[in-house]
């Protein structure tokens, strides 16, 4: 789930294809990164490290560099195709084909390997291999960890730079190509009949993302599911935390998003 800037909504995700979901999980790992590297605590700092150690097992189940180049490789082509569109603000465009262009240039040398840097940080590996227990980086299981979060504040940030720099190219690659594919939709208003609705794909067409807009306020969030030919949304709610969520039997208006860049 997605909470836009325009608080009076929400906006709910579901990714059509393993490249994009891949991309969606990249991109909530890597906030969780950001805030909690922001903070001041011992806690925060603690998460901070648990969020790099995530995103790089993530990483590491796929060719993920090979991928966002694909991926953006292809938008900068279907950006090219617009220049000579009067429509189009050209300044604007030459700065998103300049940024792919600088990403996938850095994506593409060798000595480019995201990660990699944290993998072979003894530090950070003992704490990973610690942290697969429960409660196993506690300060007598791990006190050269209980000794770097007591080092001043300054010295764990410069430490936590470091090890974001490792990974940053891959966020900017993801960030990127989703604001890409999300400005690839016209948003269209819909009715979900009873608390259901159903729409095919063209088939001509490649659906990478739908996404669903609620007021903030609503009962119901969207349970959606979907492949290349349809996809399904079903309006759930739930009156308490113990009680199982049941699809509404009210009709929902919602704002649909199907992204096909």
């Amino acid at each position: 789930m997605i909470l836009d800037i325009d608080v009076s909504k929400i906006t709910y995700e579901q990714p059509l294809n393993e490249r994009i979901r891949i991309f969606l999980r990249l991109e909530h790992l890597f906030r969780f990164a950001s805030y909690h590297m922001s903070g001041t605590t011992e806690w925060d700092h603690r998460l901070a490290i648990v969020d790099f150690l995530n995103i790089v097992d993530l990483i590491s189940r796929s060719d993920i560099k090979m991928d966002l180049i694909k991926e953006l490789e292809k938008h900068a082509g279907t950006l090219e195709a617009l220049k000579h569109n009067r429509n189009v603000d050209t300044d604007k465009l030459s700065d998103i084909l300049e940024n792919i262009l600088r990403v996938t240039s850095i994506l593409r040398d060798s000595s480019c390997q995201p990660g990699q840097a944290i993998r072979q940080d003894e530090f950070l590996s003992t704490i990973k291999q610690r942290s697969i227990m429960p409660g196993g980086s506690c300060n007598f299981d791990l006190p050269n960890y209980h000794f770097w979060l007591n080092t001043p504040h300054e010295e764990r940030v410069r430490d936590l730079q470091k090890w974001y720099k490792d990974l940053d190219i891959l966020f900017e690659g993801v960030k990127l190509t989703l604001t890409m594919v999300r400005n690839s939709s016209t948003p269209v208003r819909e009715i979900a009949t009873s608390g259901f609705f159903q729409k095919p794909i063209d088939s001509g067409l490649s659906c990478q993302l739908i996404r669903i807009r609620l007021p903030s306020d609503s009962n119901y969030y969207p349970e959606i599911s979907g492949g290349k030919h349809r996809f399904t949304v079903r309006f759930m709610e739930q009156s308490s935390s113990i009680s199982r969520p049941v699809q509404t039997n009210e009709n929902v208006e919602f704002e649909l998003h199907c992204c096909f860049l």
